[in-house]
């Protein structure tokens, strides 16, 4: 994954060239799907029922906990599918990872006389009046305390071995078969193939719907929240003196180098209304 041209030889066990192998994918999609409504007529519609049965009917299903019917359409199209053997997630010019990791980033980041960090602080709108402005990244129905019900969201937990050597060989396995529980495992040392490790880590990822008090990582965005964010959305754009970013404060599944872009976006928006005394927009939604 993402599927590319290896991937569909591997699995139809043919010897396509790129035109080839593009021409077959055109004949098993299904073009009787004009626009389509969810993630499953997405898939249809983009690769066909065989390869979407075998890489992500049973993924999503774990992962998401609902039919892929239920999905909206936007979570698929963020994956590519390729008729070369350019298997990497994204199509970015420059991909990569921190040397001294993301952790480094953040903690010098925040390595500043400007910046105090509270921890294991729950948010509480009284806290607004201390701020000049105040950018929001929790749950966005949290803020206005469910006053239109809960949004639903999805949490991960994991299973951790420590073990010698090396144990997968790549950095992540996708599971998607309804036959196991878990959708993933990840050996993270594989992501600096350039260094030498003795030892490693595996995790083994299972997803959850989300209940109080859990880690809240994925926005489902299913019919009945939409109907519900809406009306969260009017009620966020007549908050004074705040803007509401990420995942959750927008409550869209965005990639993180999107909410990273955004954020610095963002924040060169509070700047330059700063500067010309005009009052900030919030965060977009979509």
């Amino acid at each position: 994954l993402p599927i590319n041209l290896h991937t569909i030889n591997q699995f139809f066990g043919k010897k396509f060239s790129p035109k080839e192998a593009e021409e077959f994918i055109k004949i098993k999609a299904d073009s009787s799907i004009e626009n389509p409504k969810n993630f499953e007529e997405q898939a249809l519609k983009f690769m066909g029922a065989e390869l979407y049965k075998a890489f992500f009917y049973g993924y999503t299903k774990k992962h998401w906990g609902c039919e892929p019917k239920e999905l909206p359409v936007s979570i698929l199209k963020r994956l590519p599918l390729r008729f070369s053997y350019n298997d990497n997630y994204y199509s970015s010019t420059y991909q990569g990872i921190p040397v001294d990791g993301y952790t480094k980033i953040v903690e010098r980041m925040l390595d500043h006389s400007s910046i105090d960090v509270s921890l294991d602080t729950p948010w509480e709108k009284s806290m607004q009046t201390e701020f000049a402005h105040t950018f929001y990244s929790g749950p966005l129905d949290a803020y206005f305390d469910d006053q239109f019900g809960s949004l639903s969201y999805r949490t991960l937990y994991w299973e951790a071995v420590r073990d010698n050597g090396d144990v997968l060989g790549h950095p992540a396995h996708n599971f998607p078969s309804l036959d196991v529980k878990h959708t993933r495992r990840r050996e993270h040392k594989h992501y600096e193939y350039w260094r030498e490790f003795e030892k490693t880590i595996v995790f083994t990822e299972f997803s959850k719907e989300a209940e109080k008090g859990d880690e809240l990582y994925y926005p489902k965005r299913l019919a009945n929240d939409k109907t519900r964010l809406s009306d969260y959305i009017t009620l966020a754009k007549n908050e004074e003196k705040t803007s509401f970013m990420g995942r959750l404060g927008t409550y869209r599944y965005l990639d993180m180098h999107r909410v990273i872009e955004e954020s610095l976006q963002l924040a060169n928006e509070w700047i330059s209304a700063q500067a010309e005394g005009c009052p900030l927009p919030i965060g977009k939604f979509s």
